[in-house]
């Protein structure tokens, strides 16, 4: 089972007192969400306010809500087009194997909805501890409304535990009537993931100011390519002398009908130190997309697939405009068309609210995590191989006020083999607070996130990033770099007062790994050239990972010393002595986060619960 499943949790005793107390609290909320359920042709899209489509052609369309008093997600999914049923749910990585499920299922006279779980092999099982508990249904003119509901922890070890980060939704349709859940073949079903995040920060709404203008960045109507997979660059520019502004907030402007392609979006400030850059409208990866495009990196907003609008806290935005800033921007949108609908037109994008009214701080952006340097490498064929970058306290200490600053977003990014991602802050030796952890990460489900709490970092605090990675269908080392098939441990973290320091990162320091590759060649039959025009990924190509090889490499990361970059915007190094610097020692971790369980009066039947939805056909 995967690791969401088996963390533990002590489930409390109850007196009778309490559990009748908590039955009629939630016999009252079970008809509260009912009434909605019921009223009119459709819930209010206000009750549900996070919503996504799960499959490329619109026909699953899933709203949500999350309750932090009640620990549970309330969940609305809209059928459009029902056959004999679906299957919803979730798991580690989207696998439709080890899955917990919501099943709804008919035999073309009956139906049945019930909580499920698959096994190692796809074969589907009721749940002795009916978790997806629904609480309505309803057809409607746009289709059929199921309403249920998940608490985030269930202490069932067949269940999915909810937690923050990446979720992997999955879906199945049933095209032909099943007389039974276990007769359902998971291998024939018409199914696919969504990756969202669910558990979305409950943070309050600023007040947004008078003089608020907007500007959208959108794609000039283009064609979408007829292929699964297109990243598609637009070269945008701000008016000539565009005075400085700040950026308040940012949402997406999707073109109706094409909500199930755009995966995500992102808009990059280019490099001011370059006068001009030049049009360009096409694919990024076209041999015709000219080479300057590459030095528009400054991320100035990214929305991913089931995002709200984003807003900066009310003390802070993002500057543009004005001396010392580019006036030219580049839009990248992810289509994802795995049904390769040809003709498409978009015209999606990102509109921003900006003000010339400038809040106190301007916000800046910095970088933790690795360097993107070869030396940080991967050995072939590892489920669960990590990395750990670090913002060091001796470069805090140099580069931040006294006062500190506050991170109140962050955007992981690893390239494929990526699997989870962590930052935390770490203050006299201590981890006192973890800044943001994706235990499910995807590097295919990038976005800006909102914290839930503003984390206060200090002069001489320490931040720490950990990226765990798999290469198992890898055959050769993967090494760091810029390119997809190489590797990145990056967080991105939005914060103010914006200062000089624009990149706290680390990497192993080059002597210990070339001390490495002569040990390795020592101890190793084959030969491993060290000659001085051999590069290092080479010399990682090179290598014969056996045992002791992959050992001594996660030893050498774990204890050698590190070269630390303490940037400032400009790329050049604070002063100060950063090559062969210490490890940071950490002499007391935080605790495993123990999940609560929701209190129940006792096991209830693993039954499905019968549906009255009429008689269903193709």
């Amino acid at each position: 089972m995967q690791n969401s499943k088996s963390k533990p949790c002590s489930c409390p005793s109850l007196k009778l007192r309490e559990v009748a107390s908590m039955y009629f609290t939630m016999v009252a909320a079970f008809l509260v969400i009912l009434v909605v359920a019921l009223q009119g042709s459709a819930p209010r899209e206000s009750d549900f306010p996070y919503k996504v489509p799960l499959d490329p052609q619109g026909l699953l369309e899933l709203s949500w809500n999350v309750s932090y008093p009640e620990q549970a997600v309330h969940f609305q999914l809209l059928v459009r087009e029902l056959q004999f049923g679906l299957l919803f749910g979730m798991s580690d990585r989207g696998e439709f194997e080890n899955a917990d499920l919501a099943v709804l299922w008919s035999d073309g006279h009956n139906s049945y909805f019930g909580d499920a779980w698959s096994d190692a092999k796809g074969q589907l099982h009721m749940d002795s501890q009916q978790d997806y508990q629904l609480l309505g249904a309803r057809r409607a003119p746009e289709g059929l409304y199921l309403l249920f509901r998940r608490a985030f922890s269930t202490c069932d070890p067949k269940d999915y535990l909810i937690e923050d980060g990446t979720v992997h939704l999955i879906y199945g349709i049933l095209e032909k009537p099943v007389h039974s859940l276990q007769a359902i073949n998971i291998s024939a079903l018409h199914g696919g993931l969504q990756r969202v995040q669910l558990l979305k920060p409950n943070v309050s709404t600023p007040e947004l100011p008078g003089d608020m203008k907007t500007m959208e960045i959108t794609a000039p109507d283009v064609v979408i390519p007829s292929q699964e997979t297109t990243y598609w660059c637009y070269m945008a520019e701000l008016p000539a002398g565009f005075p400085k502004h700040h950026i308040i907030m940012y949402e997406p402007v999707v073109t109706a009908g094409n909500e199930a392609l755009v995966h995500h979006m992102e808009v990059f400030q280019c490099a001011a130190e370059f006068d001009s850059f030049p049009r360009y409208n096409g694919p990024c990866d076209s041999k015709m997309k000219p080479e300057r495009l590459n030095y528009c990196r400054h991320v100035l907003a990214a929305w991913a697939m089931g995002a709200q609008a984003f807003y900066y806290p009310e003390e802070a935005g993002l500057a543009f405009g004005g001396p010392g800033s580019s006036r030219y921007l580049r839009l990248e949108i992810h289509y994802h068309n795995p049904l390769v609908f040809k003709g498409r037109r978009d015209s999606s994008g990102i509109r921003l609210y900006y003000t010339a009214t400038l809040r106190p701080y301007d916000a800046g952006i910095m970088e933790l995590g690795l360097v993107y340097t070869p030396v940080m490498a991967i050995p072939p064929g590892e489920d669960n191989f990590i990395l750990t970058g670090y913002c060091t306290d001796k470069c805090t200490q140099l580069a931040l006020p006294a006062a500190g600053i506050h991170i109140f977003a962050s955007q992981l990014h690893t390239h494929l083999a990526g699997r989870k991602v962590v930052t935390v802050l770490s203050r006299d030796g201590r981890e006192r607070q973890v800044v943001n952890a994706d235990g499910h990460y995807s590097p295919h489900f990038q976005e800006i996130r909102m914290l839930k709490e503003v984390v206060a970092v200090f002069p001489g605090d320490e931040l720490i990033t950990t990226c765990t990675y798999n290469t198992e269908d890898r055959s050769r080392a993967t090494v760091g770099g810029f390119g997809i098939l190489e590797e990145m441990c990056v967080n991105y973290v939005h914060y103010y007062p914006q200062t000089q320091l624009e990149l706290c990162k680390s990497a192993v320091d080059p002597g210990y790994l070339h001390r490495y590759f002569n040990l390795v060649n020592r101890f190793n039959d084959e030969e491993i050239c060290m000659c001085p025009q051999v590069s290092v990924p080479q010399q990682f190509y090179s290598i014969p990972w056996n045992t002791f090889n992959r050992d001594v490499l996660k030893s050498l990361y774990g204890f050698a010393p590190i070269s630390m970059h303490c940037n400032k915007s400009s790329a050049v190094r604070f002063p100060g002595e950063w090559e062969k610097q210490p490890l940071p020692s950490i002499t007391e971790r935080l605790p495993e986060p123990v999940p609560r369980c929701p209190p129940a009066p006792g096991p209830q039947p693993a039954a499905p619960v019968p549906l009255n939805l009429g008689r269903l056909r193709r």
